[in-house]
């Protein structure tokens, strides 16, 4: 696209200079010029035209000089770049003239090669303030879509917990906090039938968007499988096999899915290379058994192993991502579970909601200072 220049000069024969001199530049349609008598002029114009790059001015002019024009200017100087001229040893116009704003400044009589050399400079400049424009307006339209893919990907994960667990003896709450926008932790949680409550986290290789359409995959198969009232073991199959299937990006996901018999209170659940839960019984605290089960999305034909505990009143089931454990203080600390285990132990008391926000707050105080570097999620079962 023609670099477009507006030369303000109230000398006719200045236009016919411009034209001749710059002949193969408007011939090969790289640069296109505007012509103003003097500043007035020059405004109506750039009112006309808002893709004028580059304005040459005199500052001696009739009606209104190249300062005033210049002052008028000033909202638009950060896309359009102003070359004053003026006579040679009138320095002190020309300082005044750079105090407002102008980008540059040639002398007459005027040296043509000087000339081109200062437009061509402009010419650069304004490449860099567009592509600056441009890239700002992509990532202005990134971050948008990015906010509704969160909307999006926050509305697929259920939190009517008190509706869930009407008429049982479960307290529920969870709570997932993206690191960028849109993550690749998740949880859910849905009544197989009336005496049987699934309960899933699990935790996406990577982050950001393909975390995020792998991880809505993930969770929609699972739960399809799971609803049909298959095992845990048999859930995470299927799962494995259906995302191994032109998994061209290598993802996995590290998974715990569980069925909790709502009237006797046994945990059936099955845990692929995701971090073992923390029960919280009788005043003590304590890791389910770590599995042997590979994450999902490796290697099909996976077969998966289920175990057993029970979950008894007043016991409190914590599973969460490595968002939680890895998070790391200012001196590169991790919160661990040794203090996930401390913190768990000495509120074990509250109901589930206040419990997952607690924690979350304890979390972020212990992080304070350091950018969240992964994504963390929290789901918290008590049995009341």
């Amino acid at each position: 696209m023609a670099l477009k220049i507006l030369v303000v000069d109230d000398e006719p024969q200045f236009e016919r200079l411009i034209s001749q001199r710059f002949r193969r530049k408007i011939r090969a349609e790289e640069y296109q010029f505007e012509f103003a008598l003097n500043g007035v002029e020059a405004l109506e114009k750039l009112a006309q035209q808002e893709d004028i790059d580059v304005v040459l001015s005199d500052i001696n002019m009739p009606q209104m000089d190249g300062l005033t024009l210049l002052g008028r200017l000033k909202d638009r100087l950060d896309r359009t770049k102003v070359i004053m001229v003026s006579a040679y040893g009138d320095m002190d116009n020309i300082r005044v003239a750079m105090n407002k704003g102008a980008y540059d400044f040639v002398v007459k009589p005027i040296k043509f090669e000087d000339l081109s050399a200062t437009i061509e400079k402009a010419q650069q400049e304004i490449i860099r303030i567009k592509e600056a424009r441009r890239a700002k307006a992509k990532l202005s339209l990134m971050e948008k879509e990015l906010a509704a893919a969160n909307t999006v990907q926050l509305s697929i994960l259920p939190t009517d917990f008190k509706l869930l667990c009407a008429n049982t003896n479960i307290d529920l709450f969870a709570k997932m906090l993206p690191a960028k926008g849109v993550g690749g932790d998740f949880y859910d949680c849905f009544r197989v039938d009336d005496d049987r409550l699934a309960i899933v986290i699990g935790d996406v290789s990577g982050k950001g968007m393909p975390a995020a359409l792998f991880m809505a995959m993930c969770r929609t198969i699972l739960k399809a499988t799971g609803l049909s009232g298959a095992s845990p073991e048999a859930c995470l199959k299927q799962t494995n096999q259906l995302l191994c299937q032109d998994n061209r990006e290598m993802m996995f996901i590290t998974v715990f899915y569980g069925l909790l018999e709502l009237s006797t209170g046994q945990l059936t659940y099955c845990c692929a290379g995701h971090n073992p839960p923390l029960l919280l019984q009788n005043g003590t605290a304590q890791y389910l058994e770590e599995s042997k089960n590979i994450a999902v999305g490796i290697m099909p034909n996976t077969d998966y192993q289920s175990a057993h505990c029970t979950l008894a009143t007043n016991d409190t089931l914590v599973l969460y991502t490595d968002g939680i454990t890895e998070a790391e203080d200012a001196s590169e600390a991790y919160f661990g579970e040794s203090r996930l285990t401390q913190w768990s132990l000495e509120h074990s008391a509250l109901h589930a909601e206040a419990f997952t926000t607690s924690l979350l707050d304890e979390v972020a105080l212990f992080a304070t200072g350091m950018p969240q570097a992964d994504d963390t999620t929290l789901l918290v079962v008590k049995v009341k």
